[in-house]
């Protein structure tokens, strides 16, 4: 029986610190499905096709990494791909907070899935998509807290 994870999130867009979330999961899980989730009360910046074409691009050669978006919740998501785990990442104590409510929450509807938290690189846990998608509003540039592989992506749409 093969470890699988969802990292489930909106990835809008993918940053570095998602990067390194999932770059430290493949020592662990023999399989990550990276879930885009699609939220139909939410007008997201950039398309579910952008965010899956720029994930694909940043794991085109791992066979490792799936990459699907979903809808609904995220533990009928993981019933429906055999998952066992779902994958976060912590910036900080507020993430903490905030994820181990919607963990628990999880567990209650599901009780073979198990949370697993993995905490952000220091020098990334100030990223944020949130913060990037503002300074990309405001015509800054957010190069810096992307993948090399979405870079020429982004740019290309802008």
């Amino acid at each position: 029986m093969s470890r699988i994870a969802v990292f489930p999130g909106s990835f809008s867009p993918f940053t570095l610190g998602h990067k390194a979330v999932v770059d430290n999961a493949l020592s662990i899980f023999d399989k990550v499905i990276i879930a885009v989730g699609i939220n139909s009360e939410k007008k997201e910046y950039f398309s579910i096709e952008e965010r899956l074409d720029w994930i694909n691009a940043v794991y085109t050669n791992n066979p490792k990494i799936v990459v699907k978006c979903y809808g609904g919740l995220t533990v009928d998501f993981c019933r429906k791909e055999g998952a066992k785990y779902i994958l976060r990442g912590l910036r900080d104590s507020q993430d903490f907070k905030y994820e181990k409510n919607i963990a628990q929450m999880n567990k209650e509807l599901n009780k073979e899935i198990e949370t697993i938290f993995i905490i952000t690189p220091v020098k990334l846990s100030h990223i944020s998509s949130t913060i990037l998608r503002d300074i990309i509003k405001s015509g800054g540039d957010i190069s810096d807290f992307l993948p090399k592989e979405i870079r020429p992506l982004l740019e290309a749409n802008q």
